[in-house]
């Protein structure tokens, strides 16, 4: 290239982790462009690329839908890594087969691998690696050979003579260890890619860009008091001063426990004046366009129930991020400054963008859910360049670095992370149970691997549910235990697409769960079970179902102040015990089902709590903690006795699962 670095470029066909490869690569000191799937080779051979990547995506090779992409790429006689969906891509256009799988793989997996291999040279023939697809290769392409897999399924493939190189898997996230040493061996050893470039100054970089964007203007920034939005304040009052920046606090009706206190105290360390608002009414009654690409403010669209009747996630999501848009416009018309000067400063991060799908982060990327700073009023505020992003390249662990070099205090910059509409999507809302498609199928699977009642399964059916029972030893392991589906649905990332699925709940007679054993079993269920992206274990009597009804929940002031009081035992406990660096995140959940109320077909009036910790360092992918390990299980008994106190509440909840197959929310 003309500035003199080796340059890789990564092909994006709408992976959810596609980001993490340019992370990844960047951390390596490797300089990427990042292309659209469909370049064309003669721009990609006239870029004087070292090597091209091709990433993961939701699509299937054979869909009609599927992204473009042209195969002469791989004939430029260039070094080539096909991660997941590239892999499929690179096994078709060579003649090999890809087929759809009866079981999907979402989750971490120990794989074999061929240490031959130059893609695995130096690394341990077992290795754990984050697997998600519904499509597998079938047959390998002539003049490749398999260079790993996990059972009968293949991870892996390589034609080292053409140096194409490929991975069902994804190395580039934390849930794949040795990821990053994957990544080595195929730029250095494979492609013999130098790594020269360094990164400039991020904090440098940053300032630079908001000046030179904002000109003389003021800048309004909405501040949580999480570790995103305060970051960027700092950061702010760096490039401006105090004068410049209209710091606001919004309190929408979904904030913790005395958490509007809280931010008035973080931020009173940054040196900016702090405005309070206090919006919640607004909030309850806010309703947004049904259409998504409809403008918020078009009189004539489809509009939403109100925000304290809606039950859809992504409605409440686009709500509050709209709302939160039009306090942001009255404040700036309270405070007697006009609208064209003045821009709007947010705390966006990579993944926001990316589980957004907006098209800052991907062009090809599956909304898995929106985010609140990133609706459509915040994307037509972006294209008239009224919002400034300076993180918007930023994963979470760079946030917190950037705000330990701005000088933010420890346990402002290290607090877990709490999402920008609040408790509002950390309650389940619902008018009625959902008996939709598949729920009567997974419950008689569960019914078959919990107490080998085979009902209305089919032999078929029966013979492939056999076979995962000799497959997986953590179902014999779970001992006598009961699983059932609940009739509610969560949000979740399988194959790099959004799914909209159902949660089961597993429970035991056991004072002592087999917790190891349930980890194992929440990996399997969702492969079995295609309708189901989500799975807990229930503490107290066994369950043994049907869930028939659910209490409907809204969000009303007395559904939240259950859900504060359940938060706040939770979130003291992990203070007193040390354990807030420890987890990256526990959202605690309510759930309008009350599990004591099993087989009644009458109305009920009680919830039930989840709890949901989450290991991660990247937030892209992670899993649940392994109690009596990361977390005592004395403590989450604590947290579970307490939880019950609350008036209301039935049961308490652990999720098991990781991410993916679902997402850190529940919504």
């Amino acid at each position: 290239m003309a500035d003199g670095h080796d340059t890789v470029a990564i092909l994006d066909a709408g992976a959810q982790y596609g980001k993490l490869i340019d992370r990844v690569v960047r951390e390596l000191n490797v300089k990427t462009d990042l292309l659209p799937l469909n370049v064309d080779p003669d721009t990609v051979a006239a870029g004087g690329y070292k090597a091209v990547i091709l990433s993961g995506g939701p699509s299937s090779v054979y869909a009609a839908d599927a992204p473009e992409f042209n195969e002469g790429i791989l004939r430029l006689g260039l070094p080539v890594l096909g991660i997941c969906y590239g892999m499929q891509l690179m096994n078709k256009a060579f003649g090999g087969s890809v087929v759809h799988t009866h079981e999907r793989e979402d989750g971490q997996h120990t794989i074999d691998v061929d240490t031959t291999s130059m893609l695995f040279t130096g690394m341990d023939p077992r290795q754990e690696v984050l697997l998600t697809h519904g499509d597998a290769v079938k047959d390998v392409a002539e003049g490749f050979k398999l260079n790993s897999r996990h059972g009968d399924v293949i991870t892996g493939m390589d034609c080292a003579d053409k140096k194409l190189y490929a991975v069902q898997f994804h190395p580039e996230v934390k849930l794949t260890p040795n990821g990053s040493a994957i990544f080595e061996n195929f730029l250095f050893k494979v492609a013999g890619v130098a790594n020269t470039y360094s990164v400039d100054d991020r904090e440098t970089m940053c300032i630079k860009e908001l000046k030179e964007q904002v000109g003389d203007k003021k800048v309004l920034v909405l501040v949580s008091g999480g570790v995103d939005s305060s970051v960027c304040a700092a950061l702010l009052n760096k490039a401006f001063g105090a004068e410049r920046v209209v710091a606001v606090h919004v309190d929408n009706g979904f904030m913790r426990k005395e958490e509007s206190a809280t931010v008035m105290k973080s931020l009173q360390r940054l040196g900016l004046p702090l405005k309070v608002i206090d919006a919640s009414t607004d909030f309850y009654a806010a309703t947004t366009t049904v259409d998504r690409h409809a403008s918020p403010d078009d009189p004539t669209a489809p509009q939403s129930p109100p925000l304290d009747q809606a039950v859809e996630p992504e409605q409440k999501r686009r709500i509050i991020g709209d709302t939160f848009m039009r306090v942001a416009e009255k404040e700036i018309a309270k405070l007697g400054i006009k609208a064209e000067d003045v821009y709007l400063a947010q705390g966006t991060l990579r993944p926001d963008l990316i589980e957004s799908a907006s098209k800052l982060a991907s062009a090809s990327a599956d909304a898995i859910k929106t985010h609140h700073n990133d609706t459509t009023l915040v994307r037509q505020l972006r294209e008239t360049g009224r919002v400034v992003e300076p993180l918007k390249e930023y994963h979470k662990d760079e946030v917190r670095a950037l705000g330990r070099s701005l000088g933010l205090a420890e346990d402002l910059v290290a607090r877990q992370p709490f999402p920008g509409p609040g408790l509002a999507i950390r309650v389940i809302c619902a008018d009625a149970p959902v008996f939709g498609a598949g729920f009567d199928e997974t419950n008689a699977i569960l019914r078959f691997l919990s107490r080998r009642e085979k009902g209305t399964l089919t032999p078929e059916q029966v013979e492939r549910l056999e076979r995962a029972l000799e497959d997986h030893e953590c179902i014999t392991a779970l001992g006598d235990f009961s699983a059932t589906t609940l009739p509610i649905r969560t949000v979740g990332v399988q194959g790099d697409g959004r799914t909209y699925s159902y949660a089961v709940a597993v429970s035991c007679a056991s004072e002592h769960p087999p917790w190891q054993a349930l980890l194992e079993f929440a990996k399997v269920v969702p492969r079995i079970c295609h309708k189901v992206n989500r799975v807990v274990f229930a503490w107290g009597k066994p369950v043994i179902g049907p869930i028939k009804q659910i209490t409907p929940t809204h969000l009303t002031p007395d559904v939240l102040d259950q859900l504060r009081e359940a938060d706040a035992h939770v979130n003291q406990l992990l203070v007193e015990h040390s354990l807030v660096s420890v987890v990256a995140q526990v959202p605690v959940v309510s759930v309008p089902v009350d599990l004591d109320a099993e087989g009644s077909d009458a109305a009920t009036t009680c919830r039930s709590i989840v709890i949901r910790t989450f290991l991660t360092t990247d937030f892209m992918t992670g899993i649940p903690v392994t109690p009596g390990k990361e977390i005592a299980e004395a403590v989450l008994n604590t947290m579970r006795d307490r939880i019950l106190k609350v008036p209301g509440i039935t049961r308490v909840m652990f999720d098991l699962t990781a991410k993916p197959p679902g997402t850190t929310e529940w919504e």
